[in-house]
Parts: structure tokens; C-alpha cells; sequence
């Protein structure tokens, strides 16, 4: 790994307001490039807004398309790395949550999301394939928002050489930013921990004007899962990080401190078995968290979330 400047951007991305969306993506981009980041991250969805309604198709793009041209321009032209989220026209009628993964020269790969939440199941299809991708000499992985609550899935990335993990959300409440803030501490950590690795989270804010509200908050944690960079609330704004080399060298050297070189695969194949006859079975269908209650609420309060 190189030391790695990064910047995990807070913003308001407003529902089929691509060009406005673009143009607030290109001011945080260039104030990325002033404060000397290597790369930028941008939440899920960014580009084209979030909705769990099917009028997001008429704002879906291919890849290439329009909208990531000019996140390749702005890559190039301010010489610095991007990551930026939007729905994908994969074919007739089908749709991909993708975060494009754009280098300072322009080259572009993508990250279509595996795992949809319930109201997201409708709409697109999941992608199936976890790629790794290079900013100089540090790997780093995509993980889109409902993603990151598999951590079966960080532990892939991490076997293929990730040092970083991106989790760009698009995150809606009813939790306040603190409520959140407390919440991804709780399992991003977690992933951090667990795989040695660096990690980098970002949500949307504000009125995405579709009827949903988001909480923003950005974290950015080191490989012992301790925050490096915080922020939260309403308002849009970006942090910025210096993940150091010699610190994921020192945790991935102590004795106790990197994990997976200890694994014992054959131990694992019910990882991959099906669970329907399992013990954990699949829920019905509900708009229920994945987690029992939000630490505020009261006994009987109960939290809903697209992802």
C-alpha cells in the first residue's frame, strides 16, 4: 500500500437531478484536488438521486454514458480519483446501483451492488462479481450501502489484496445523524477490525425530493477499527484522511493483529450453503431493520430503512 489521501464527500443528491448533481460533485471535486486528495468518494447513488419507485428507470444511463463522461473529465482535469454513484441502464427494462470507479486519467471500471435490500429487489437486479481496483499502490474494494452488513463479503475483498474498503450509502432514517453515526460504529468497525483494513463511508443528506430524507454522516476508520475522521448532519460537507502505509504495515505485522492469516477454510463451507432449511431463515417481507431497535427508541418503537 501507498499512503493515501482520501476525501469522503456528505451530499445532497436530489432525485433526476443529474446536471445540478454533477455540478455539486465538481465543486467538492476540485476542493478534494486543492487539499491534495488522491481520491474522492461520493455516495451511492449520487449522480442520478434515490428512489424506490420505478420512475428512477427514466433517469437510469449506460455505462459509458453522458453522465460518466463528465466524471471522467473531472477526473482528468483536476488529476485525481472518483468514485460516484448512479442507477446503470444494464439492458432493456434493467437497472444496476453501480459506483463508478474513475482514476486520475480518466479509465473507468465499475462496482455493480450484490446485495439489495427489500424495496431495491424490485427495481434492479444485484451484480455478481466483488473486483478489487488500484490508486497507485493501494487495492481497495466497493461495498454499496446494504453491502456492508455482509461481512462475508469484506473478508473476499480483503483475500483479493484490499488495504481499503469504500462504502458510499445511500441511507435513509428514521434515524437522526447520531443514531446512525452510533450504528455504523457498531459493525463498520467491525469490518475494519476484522480484516485489517481501512474504511471509508459516506451517505447522502438532506431532502433528496422523492419523499425520503437522509441523515449524512462520513466516517473513515483505521485497520484496528478506530475513527481516524468523523462528521454528521444535515448540512453537505466532505472530510479528508491520510491513510498511512506504515499503519496497516504495523497491524497486518503484529501477532494479533491480522486474522486471516490464520483462517481455516475447510471449516467454512456452510458460508456458501444454502440457508433455507437452516436456522436463519429468510423473514417475510417487512420494512423492518436488521437490527431489533436504535438505541433511543423506546421498547415499542421500531425503525424502517430501504438500506
Amino acid at each position: 500500500m501507498d499512503d493515501l489521501r482520501v476525501a469522503a464527500v456528505v451530499m445532497r443528491s436530489g432525485f433526476g437531478e443529474t446536471t445540478s448533481n454533477l455540478a455539486s460533485m465538481e465543486r467538492f471535486v476540485r476542493q478534494a484536488a486543492r487539499s491534495g486528495a488522491h481520491i474522492v468518494c461520493f455516495p451511492e447513488m449520487s449522480i442520478t438521486g434515490y428512489v424506490l419507485r420505478s420512475e428512477i428507470e427514466k433517469f437510469a444511463e449506460p455505462i459509458p454514458g453522458p453522465s460518466t463522461s463528465e466524471v471522467q473529465r473531472m477526473a482528468r482535469e483536476n488529476k485525481v480519483g472518483i468514485l460516484a454513484g448512479l442507477a446503470e441502464l444494464t439492458g432493456s427494462h434493467a437497472m444496476a446501483m453501480t459506483q463508478v470507479v474513475v482514476s486520475p486519467s480518466g479509465t473507468m471500471e465499475i462496482y455493480r451492488k450484490l446485495h439489495l435490500s427489500e424495496g431495491e429487489q424490485g427495481l434492479f437486479e444485484g451484480g455478481c462479481d466483488a473486483p478489487v481496483f488500484k490508486v497507485g499502490g493501494t487495492t481497495f474494494g466497493v461495498q454499496l450501502c446494504y453491502d456492508a452488513h455482509f461481512p462475508e463479503l469484506s473478508t473476499i475483498l480483503a483475500l483479493k489484496g484490499a488495504e481499503v474498503f469504500f462504502m458510499p450509502h445511500a441511507s435513509p432514517p428514521p434515524e437522526t445523524a447520531e443514531q446512525k453515526r452510533m450504528r455504523w460504529l457498531r459493525y463498520l468497525s467491525a469490518r475494519a477490525y476484522d480484516n485489517s483494513a481501512f474504511v471509508v463511508a459516506c451517505n447522502q443528506t438532506g431532502d433528496g425530493g422523492a419523499g425520503i430524507r437522509f441523515s449524512g454522516v462520513a466516517l473513515i476508520l483505521d485497520p484496528r477499527g478506530q475513527l481516524i475522521a468523523e462528521t454528521s448532519g444535515d448540512e453537505e460537507r466532505m472530510i479528508i484522511a491520510d491513510l498511512k502505509a506504515d499503519t496497516l504495515r504495523k497491524t497486518r505485522n503484529t501477532r494479533m493483529g491480522f486474522f486471516l492469516a490464520r483462517r481455516r477454510p475447510e471449516l467454512y463451507g456452510m458460508l456458501s450453503a444454502s440457508t433455507e432449511n437452516g436456522a436463519y431463515e429468510r423473514p417475510e417481507a417487512n420494512t423492518g431493520f436488521d437490527e431489533a431497535r436504535l438505541p433511543e427508541e423506546s421498547s415499542s418503537a421500531r425503525a424502517a430503512s430501504a438500506s
